[in-house]
This record gives C-alpha cells, sequence and structure tokens, in this order.
C-alpha cells in the first residue's frame, strides 16, 4: 500500500472548536501523547498532525491554537472567518487534511471522547478497514431525555431509510480513499453521520465509554440537537413528504366512509338542508387537495435530490480498466492519490 509518508502512514487528528479555550491545552497533552506512542510503535508517520480549526470563536482560542503550535511540532490551526457550524467546520479541517494525511480521526475538543481508542482505530486501519467508528457503549451520562430522544432519532432515521450507525457521533477514522469519495458530495446541507455509510467501503466499529466534558459548556444544547436532527431527516429522505400523499389517500378512504354514513342520515330525513353537499364535498375535496399536494411533493422531492449532485456510485475495485495494474500508486502534479484497481 503506498502512503504519503512512505511505509508508514500520516494521521491527521481534525479537531473542529468553538469557544474552547478552556480545555484545549489538556486536549493537545492527551491527543500528543497517543500520537508519540502510535510513532513509537512504528503505526504512524512523524509527520502525523493535529488540525485544530477554530468555527468563529468569540474567546481566545484561536490565540491558544497559536499558542499550541509555537510549542508543539503537531499542532497547525485553521481559522474561519465566521462560526459556520460543527458539521461545515469539520468538512473544513477534512479538505486540509486531504492534501497530505492517509487517514483521518474526527474527535470533539471536548474530550467526552476516550482519545486512547485512536490506537484501534489506527489497528483496523492498517488491517485494511477504510472507515472505523466510534461508538458509545451507553448512555449513562445523559440525562432521561437525551438519551430517549437521541435512540428515538436513531430509530427514526433508520424507518425513514437512512443507513446511520447507532450511538455514533463524528468520532471515526477515514482514509484518503473515502476523504476523496467525500469530496464527491457537493450538498450544502451536511450531515456527515449519514454520508460517511453513503459512500461505503470496508468499515467496523469500536465501542467505548463517554466521558465527562472536561471543561467548558456544552455547545450542543437543546436547540442545536434538534436543528442537526431535521438536517439529517431532510438532506436523506423525503418519506415526510410522502406522508402528505398517504394522508390524502386515507381521507379519501374515510370520505368513503363519511359518505355511507351521510346518505344513510339524509335517507333517514335526520339532516337539514344542505348538510349533505356541504359534508361530501369537505371530505372529498380535502382528500384530492393532500394527493394533490403529495404528487406535487415527490416531483419536487426529486428536484431536491438532483440539486444535490451526489454521485451516481463509487469505484472500490476495477480490474476492467488495466487488469495488469494492482495497487499502484498515481502522483499527480497537485496530489498524490491511491488507486487501487
Amino acid at each position: 500500500m503506498y502512503f504519503f509518508g512512505g511505509n508508514i502512514p500520516i494521521l491527521t487528528i481534525v479537531v473542529p472548536c468553538y469557544n474552547e479555550e478552556s480545555v484545549l491545552n489538556e486536549t493537545t497533552i492527551r491527543l500528543t501523547r497517543v500520537i508519540e506512542e502510535l510513532i513509537m510503535d512504528h503505526s504512524i508517520s512523524k509527520d502525523s498532525q493535529i488540525l485544530y480549526v477554530d468555527d468563529g470563536s468569540i474567546d481566545h482560542t484561536w490565540n491558544t491554537i497559536e499558542d499550541l503550535g509555537h510549542s508543539s511540532p503537531f499542532v497547525k490551526g485553521l481559522k474561519l472567518a465566521r462560526n459556520v457550524g460543527h458539521q461545515n467546520a469539520l468538512i473544513a479541517g477534512l479538505n486540509i487534511a486531504r492534501n497530505q494525511a492517509d487517514c483521518v480521526v474526527s474527535i470533539d475538543a471536548d474530550l467526552q471522547d476516550d482519545v486512547e481508542v485512536i490506537k484501534e482505530f489506527i489497528q483496523h486501519y492498517q488491517n485494511g478497514y477504510d472507515v472505523v467508528y466510534g461508538v458509545r457503549q451507553e448512555r449513562k451520562t445523559d440525562t432521561f431525555f437525551k438519551r430517549t430522544t437521541a435512540l428515538a432519532f436513531y430509530k427514526l432515521m433508520k424507518v425513514m431509510g437512512v443507513n446511520i450507525v447507532n450511538n455514533h457521533a463524528d468520532y471515526r477514522l477515514i482514509s484518503h480513499r473515502v476523504l476523496n469519495c467525500l469530496g464527491e458530495f457537493r450538498e450544502t446541507n451536511l450531515f456527515l453521520r449519514g454520508i460517511i455509510p453513503l459512500i461505503g467501503f470496508k468499515s467496523t466499529e469500536v465501542y467505548y465509554d463517554r466521558n465527562e466534558r472536561f471543561a467548558g459548556e456544552s455547545k450542543y444544547p437543546l436547540r442545536k440537537m434538534l436543528a442537526l436532527g431535521w438536517e439529517g431527516i431532510t438532506s436523506f429522505s423525503v418519506v415526510p413528504i410522502r406522508f402528505v400523499t398517504y394522508a390524502g389517500f386515507v381521507f379519501m378512504f374515510l370520505c368513503l366512509i363519511a359518505s355511507i354514513y351521510i346518505l344513510g342520515v339524509k335517507t333517514l330525513g335526520h339532516t337539514a338542508s344542505g348538510w349533505t353537499s356541504l359534508m361530501l364535498s369537505i371530505w372529498f375535496i380535502g382528500g384530492i387537495q393532500l394527493i394533490g399536494l403529495g404528487i406535487v411533493g415527490e416531483y419536487i422531492g426529486k428536484i431536491y435530490k438532483e440539486s444535490k449532485g451526489r454521485p451516481k456510485y463509487i469505484v472500490e475495485l476495477d480490474n476492467y480498466s488495466n487488469p495488469n495494474r494492482i495497487n499502484q500508486a498515481i502522483d499527480s502534479k497537485k496530489n498524490k492519490i491511491l488507486v487501487k484497481i
């Protein structure tokens, strides 16, 4: 296998940050220790890095990143011009890391995710896995409300046909070729927890216990959690639109039942003048309107899918184009990519 760093892969740890000045020093100490141990074991290259992405922080996060960059050979920084949200900050870091990393681990700065798990990530990567998901073993540290709503969200996403890993946030390792494929997704509304499984390739899961936040406050209050959940649903499913169509057919069926009842009451003479026609009109027109909205929604849903510009397919192996080349490394002028054919 070809690596940027020769025979040993280069690892970049991408850490999105928003107002995290109180935790960055400790985060750097722990991540540096993991990187140094992996380098000593010859598991990763000495050119591996920690890339902090400052997502428009309003405290001294960037100043802290600059100081850490001067004192540590591993720390690099990327400062965004304004706050663009966790997912956009993360994708910005991944795009930068793609230029020189063989594999990338994404992790939040708050140290709730166990950094020691990165060693297991690297082991699985060396065993041929392109994606390694960090999955929470249990949710004891969550409140009852957060735990219940989170589990309900994962179930709802699966019902809507979205391939998502339960109890997985954005703690994962992805290989360079997954990073390249991720660059083919042109959509604005990013939900990486759904996009990464959509890419495919060989994947596995590593389970760990999540810790309490080391310092500072959570950057994901209920409002942002709901917004992220809604983003995930609307980015991957048109099922909500189809509910309108289903509701229309239900109303039409109820209209049929109501018609029998209304005509029966009319026959017995227990209705006021005009009541029968009014009731039948309301039920019938209501059903027709919902069906019509559902049909229009179906076409809007198709436009919505087309506008995302997602790749129609992703090739993992190709022994047709040139069967004599296997695991050949192509060194282009702009970038080095691994083509496994």
